[in-house]
C-alpha cells in the first residue's frame, strides 16, 4: 500500500511541475521529493531477475555529472551511446542484488526516457526460484541526503515493497 502511495506521489509531482504553466520552481530544484524506484521481478519463464530502476531524469543527470565530472544529457539522441556507458557504470556501482545467499550480477540492457523519468533496464543470468531477495540501493546518495528509494520485489506473483530512507541502503524480502 505504501508503495502505491509513493508511486502516486512521484507521478503527481511529475504532473504538477511539468504541466503547470506558472511554476516558479527553478530548473535545478524541479521537485521537492527526491525518490527513485527499483522494481525487481523474477521471471519464472526465463529463470531470470528483471530489474527496472526509475529515476527523475534531471536528478539522474546531476548525479552522473557529479560522479563522473562530465556534462550529461540523457535525452539527446546523439549523446545516447556515451550516456549508456555512464548509466551502466553508475547503476553497477549503486545497485546490487542477492538471490538467496548468492550475488545475482546484473547485466545492463539499456535505458529510455519516459516523460520526466529515466527507466534503466537490467537482468540477471538464470537463477533458481529465489526464496529471498536482498537489494543494496544507493542510487542518488551521492546527490541528496533526503533520498528515498522505493523497492518492489515480485516472485511467483507475490509483490512485496519497502522504502529506504537515506542513508539506509539494504532491504530484503522473503518469499
Amino acid at each position: 500500500m505504501t508503495a502505491v502511495i509513493y508511486k502516486s506521489l512521484l507521478f503527481c509531482y511529475l504532473l504538477v511541475f511539468t504541466v503547470s504553466p506558472k511554476s516558479t520552481v527553478h530548473k535545478t530544484a524541479a521537485h521537492p521529493l527526491h525518490v527513485s524506484t527499483s522494481d525487481v521481478s523474477y521471471n519464472a519463464q526465463d529463470g531470470k531477475l528483471e530489474v527496472i530502476c526509475t529515476i527523475f531524469t534531471d536528478d539522474f543527470e546531476s548525479a552522473l555529472s557529479k560522479q563522473y565530472q562530465i556534462k550529461t544529457d540523457l535525452i539527446k539522441p546523439d549523446m545516447h551511446k556515451a550516456m549508456d556507458e555512464l548509466v551502466k557504470k553508475y547503476i553497477a556501482a549503486n545497485l546490487h542484488i542477492k538471490a538467496g545467499d548468492a550475488d545475482a550480477p546484473l547485466t545492463y540492457v539499456g535505458y529510455e526516457i519516459n516523460r520526466e523519468a529515466a527507466n534503466v533496464y537490467l537482468e540477471s543470468a538464470k537463477i533458481t526460484l529465489p526464496k529471498k531477495i536482498e537489494a543494496r540501493v544507493s542510487i542518488l546518495h551521492n546527490l541528496y541526503t533526503d533520498q528515498l528509494s522505493i523497492v518492489h520485489m515480485t516472485v511467483s506473483g507475490t509483490r512485496k515493497s519497502g522504502k529506504l530512507e537515506y542513508p539506509a541502503q539494504v532491504i530484503s524480502q522473503n518469499f
